[in-house]
Order: structure tokens, then C-alpha cells, then sequence
């Protein structure tokens, strides 16, 4: 689970409202289909900074319920506002922000929506017409909008919500607000529902560096080239003062972590599975006792030196591996088995998927036990993938498919659920001397660097960082401004904005996401007393792909193998 920093600390408003949007469908939906399978076992693993924004807008909305502050998302807060924004132009932007969802899965089955979202696809060509709408009309696509962004499971068991879907259109002050105070309930248990699944065994919480970094890159941008040597890499060089940096995000997520959870956790899952020799040795210094990555990172890793392909029964992938001489265990992931949840069942019954995943799963059990014998351990299946991003893609955000296949492996005769923890100790481990520098995607690091908007990406955060560090040695900022410089630093530092960077996603989603990392670089300048150089007033990089998924996430491998 990772979200980027949404809040535009400038202006104190979050810029997109996709952390409390994924926390009350995503979030809430894992955690109900864990507590209902006693047999359930699985690891969930949260970006610090996320853990953070929840909590924040927890704290909003149950102070604005108390009448002791406001909500400071403008999408939430016009739940329960007066009166929609009288510009003509703020109405229209609020109205496209309340059908930024799935049109299949979150549109289409609700007539009332339907209809909702059809006028403003008909209002954004005619913006014109925009002004005769009435305030019903906004005040009923904002509940929409949040009724479908519930998790599937609170629909079905809330009796609060099935009478407001319902009645569909109308919605008074008073029912806006119990959808809120219903909001409110889910943003304010969460944590602590995956704090008992801990508790409980059925769940292992790890976490990722504070703001979901690419390490390797900051730690030695010429990583890059171990997977691609060719690679272009920014003009600017190597990152300032990087191996620092990365330590500030380990110790801090640390800290965040505990923090919420009251505990330490045992494994880290390094930004999109971005490992490197050097970030594996920085992991193992800081105690952490488990890592992952994709099979892509694998392959690369052990193909170095060999002329033959690795065994075609992939043993080589159904087991864990020790970091050098170190006690660092290593897993890696199924990129098949892992992709078809994320990509290849959404349109499937979901008996069937879940039929199909576990015959692949026996398929590898029987192969491995041919060769080893079936009185050792078994084979190791490693799955990985976007805790949030699948599921609107699924009927009924995944609940047929989820329910089904907790039981269905829980119950499973030769499968036995695990996390990460409870196979420290399984051997042997083989030792990986050497990991050549990747990511889950691809097995690479192209996704981050190396086309030019990419690289202006990092060239104007290694702008940016140089000006920090002129800042620091200086000594003029007081202790409450350095730690607000730093952690705004951090938040410039997260992977999601170069991710999106690139012709080959979506136009809609790059402008959103390019504009607030620049936004957020200002903010950084402005925090350290600095004029932010004039080229952040210009944009940086546009889209027009259409990639699956609508680019929130990646495969393991490329669609052509």
C-alpha cells in the first residue's frame, strides 16, 4: 500500500484525494477479507508516509464532525459544504473530479451515477452551460462519488449506505453527513484493524523507506546501468550526498511505523522492489532481516557470468536466498502469478480465477516435488503486487475474487499461507553474491530514469537538493524549519513523480502529477528562504498513452515476454 504526498503544503490542501479514497475501498476491503479467513496468512506492506496521510485526514474529519475544525480536501469537504463553488470554472473542475473513476466497474452499474457522469462528459464539452446547474446537481455527484468509492464490503454490511444508493438522487445536508460520519469510522479504525490482523497472526506488516524513494538511484545513479547499459542517465550526475539521504528515509520510516503499528517490523519492501548491493548492505546494517523484488532483478542476478538459460523448471525462483555472507534474506517474486491478479483476471468469474491461479500453484508444487521429493520443504511461491490499484478494475472491487481465494488456499490440502517472517529460517538458503540493480518492472530501473522528461525529473531535484545543502551549511534556519525543509526534501524525493513522467501515460494523469511535484519543489525553496529557479513555473512533462491500467501500475515483465 503507498500513496505519494497529496498535501500541498503551501496551501495546506490535499491536490488529490486518492489516499482517503483507497483507504476507505482498498484498504478497508483487504483488511475485511483477512479478519474473515481465520486461515488467511499475508503480508501487507505500508509507505510511511502514506500511514501518515491517513492519520491526518482521520483527524480532519472527526475534528470537522466535532465542530472543531475543517476538512482540507476539497473533494471530501464538499460533502458536506453549503453550497458548491459559485466560478463557473471551480464547478466544472469539481464535477471532473467526482467521475475520476473506473467507468466500467464504479460508473456503469449505478444508473443514478451513470446519469450523473454522462451530463459531465456533456458540460466538459459545452463548459459553457455549466452555471444553469443546479446545487443538487453537484451535491449529488460528490455522494455518488463517495458511495462508489466505498469498499464493497462496508456496502454490504452497512446499513447505513444501501438506503442512500437506494434513493439515488436528492440527497439532503443530513444524509451527506452520515455518509461522512460512516467515512469517518472507516479512516479512524483502520490502522488499528491491521494492527489486530498482526496481533492475530493472520497478517505481516513491513513497511517501505518514509517516502517510497528509489534508492539505488540515490545511493549510485550509474545502477541503473547494471540491467540497461545504455541507459541515458541526467546531466547532473550522481545524487548529493545520497547514502544519506537514503539512511534519513530508513530511520524515519522506522520511526513512523512504529509509531502507528507498536512494533518493529521485521522486512522491508524497498520502493517498487528497487534494490542494488549497496541498498541490500544499508537494509541488513539497519537491522531489517527480510527484503523482496521482482524475478526480473533474479534473472539478471543469476544469468551474471553463466552462457547457458537458467532451468526451465524455475526451482531457482521457489526458494529464498541469503544477501552475500549477511543475514538479509532475499524473495522474489512470481511475475506470472503475480501479473494475472493484476492484470489478466480482472474480467474473469472469480471461481474461475481463483481456479486457475491454484492450478498453476499445484502445477509448481508437483514439479518441484518430482525433483525434491515431497518430505523437504516446498516450493516457495513468492506473490507481489499494487495493494490498491487492481481492485476497481475487478467486479465488485475484487470481493468475489478475494473471498474465494482466501478460502480456497486457506482450506487448500498441499498449500500452506505464509509471510515473509515465517520462512527466515527455512534452508538452504542459497547466497546471492552479487544483485544486479532493478526494480519488480521489468528488472530495471527505466520506468524511473532515462528518457529525457524522466531525467529533467531528477535533474531538477539534484537542482534542488545542491540548494539544501547550501542552506544547511550556512546554519541559518531554526530546528523547526530544518525538519521542514528536510521532510518537504523527502516528499520531492518519492518515486511516483518520474514514474508518471513520459509521452506513454496518460495526459489527464501526468499533468496532475507533474504539476504538483512542481509544486512541491517550490514549496521546498520557499521552506529553505530561496527564489525556486523560473523553469519550475513551466511544464515538465505531457502524456498521451493509454497503457493498461491507465498506468497506476506496471507488470512484472513486458506484455511481449
Amino acid at each position: 500500500m503507498h500513496q505519494p504526498q497529496y498535501l500541498d503544503a503551501h496551501t495546506g490542501e490535499y491536490a488529490l484525494p486518492w489516499t482517503y479514497l483507497h483507504a476507505i475501498k482498498d484498504y478497508v476491503d483487504m483488511a475485511a477479507h483477512l479478519e474473515a479467513e481465520p486461515g488467511a496468512r499475508a503480508v501487507v506492506n505500508f509507505a510511511p508516509i502514506l500511514l501518515d496521510q491517513i492519520e491526518d485526514y482521520a483527524s480532519q474529519v472527526s475534528a470537522f464532525l466535532k465542530g472543531e475544525g475543517q476538512i482540507r480536501d476539497p473533494v471530501l469537504a464538499m460533502l458536506v459544504a453549503d453550497r458548491p463553488p459559485d466560478e463557473p470554472s471551480r464547478r466544472l473542475n469539481l464535477a471532473e473530479a467526482c467521475i475520476r473513476a473506473n467507468r466500467q466497474r464504479l460508473i456503469e452499474p449505478f444508473g443514478p451515477y451513470r446519469l450523473l457522469a454522462d451530463m459531465v462528459s456533456w458540460l466538459k464539452q459545452h463548459p459553457d452551460y455549466v452555471s444553469y446547474q443546479g446545487d443538487h446537481f453537484f451535491f449529488d455527484l460528490v455522494t455518488w462519488y463517495h458511495l462508489v468509492w466505498l469498499g464493497e464490503t462496508v456496502r454490504r454490511t452497512d446499513p447505513r449506505i444501501k438506503p442512500l444508493m437506494e434513493q439515488g438522487r436528492d440527497f439532503t445536508p443530513s444524509q451527506r453527513r452520515l455518509l461522512l460520519e460512516v467515512i469517518d469510522e472507516l479512516l479512524g479504525g483502520l490502522l488499528d484493524r491491521y494492527r489486530r490482523l498482526a496481533e492475530s497472526g493472520r497478517v505481516e506488516l513491513s513497511f517501505s523507506p518514509y517516502a517510497h524513494p528509489i534508492m539505488p538511484l540515490m545511493l549510485d545513479m550509474a545502477s541503473a546501468h547494471e540491467a540497461a547499459p545504455s541507459a541515458e542517465l541526467p546531466l547532473s550526475g550522481q545524487y548529493p550526498d545520497g547514502r544519506a539521504r537514503v539512511q534519513w528515509h530508513l530511520q524515519r520510516g522506522l520511526e513512523s511505523f512504529e509509531r502507528h503499528f507498536g512494533l518493529r517490523p521485521a522486512g522491508c519492501w524497498p520502493s517498487e522492489g528497487s534494490v542494488s548491493d549497496a541498498t541490500l548492505a544499508l537494509l541488513d546494517e539497519a537491522g531489517i532481516r527480510w527484503s523482496a523484488s521482482g524475478e526480473g532483478v533474479l534473472t539478471h542476478s543469476l544469468m551474471q557470468g553463466r552462457d547457458e538459460e537458467l532451468p526451465e523448471d524455475r526451482d531457482w525462483l521457489y526458494q529464498p536466498y541469503r544477501f552475500q555472507d549477511r543475514e538479509l534474506s532475499l524473495f522474489f517474486r512470481d511475475d506470472g502469478l503475480s501479473d494475472s491478479i493484476g492484470f489478466r483476471y480482472t474480467d474473469w468469474h472469480g471461481d474461475d480465477a481463483v481456479g486457475d491461479f491454484v492450478h498453476h500453484l499445484e502445477g509448481i508444487g508437483q514439479r518441484w516435488n518430482r525433483v525434491h521429493g515431497s518430505q523437504g520443504r516446498g516450493a516457495l511461491v513468492t506473490v507481489i503486487l499494487d495493494g490498491e490499484n487492481a481492485w476497481e478494475y475487478y467486479p465488485a472491487n475484487g470481493y468475489y475474487f478475494l473471498s474465494a481465494l482466501y478460502r480456497r488456499l486457506a482450506e487448500h490440502p498441499d498449500i500452506e499461507l505464509a509471510t515473509f517472517a515465517d520462512c527466515l529460517n527455512v534452508s538452504p538458503r542459497e547466497s546471492l553474491g552479487h544483485v544486479v540493480a532493478g526494480s519488480w518492472v521489468y528488472g530495471n530501473f527505466d520506468t524511473w530514469v532515462g528518457s529525457r522528461d524522466k531525467n529533467r525529473g531528477w535533474e531538477m531535484l539534484i537542482q534542488a537538493k545542491q540548494c539544501f545543502d547550501r542552506v544547511m551549511a550556512q546554519d541559518r534556519l531554526t530546528a523547526a524549519q530544518v525538519e521542514a525543509a528536510t521532510r518537504q526534501l523527502a516528499v520531492c524525493e518519492g518515486s511516483d513523480w518520474c514514474w508518471w513522467f513520459g509521452d506513454y501515460n496518460p495526459a489527464g494523469t501526468v499533468s496532475l502529477f507533474e504539476r504538483l511535484y512542481r509544486q512541491h519543489l517550490v514549496h521546498l525553496y520557499r521552506l529553505l528562504g530561496e527564489a525556486p529557479p523560473e523553469e519550475l513555473s513551466h511544464v515538465l512533462s505531457r502524456g498521451s498513452g493509454e497503457p493498461a491500467a491507465g498506468g497506476v501500475m506496471r507488470q512484472g515483465q513486458k506484455p511481449d515476454g
